[in-house]
């Protein structure tokens, strides 16, 4: 009985599904990263929008009406 579970133990240490799934989780986790980076390096570039109560509410006003244009 000892025997046995000792020969289970040591093939599911040296299980070759249990090493692949590993690596290929720590690719996709790798690649997320990578993408999450890329994503972050894009999006710093691009100015931040003016969020100040002043500027929403310039933003949101209603247009100043316009000089009417002289009527022949």
């Amino acid at each position: 009985m000892h025997m046995q579970s000792e020969r289970i133990r040591s093939t599911s240490s040296h299980n070759p599904l249990r090493r692949l799934s590993t690596e290929l989780i720590l690719i996709v986790l790798a690649k997320l990263a990578l993408l999450a980076l890329i994503g972050w390096y894009l999006s710093v570039h691009y100015p931040r929008a003016d969020t100040r109560p002043a500027a929403v509410e310039r933003l949101l006003a209603p247009a100043p009406p316009t000089p009417s244009e002289a009527k022949p």
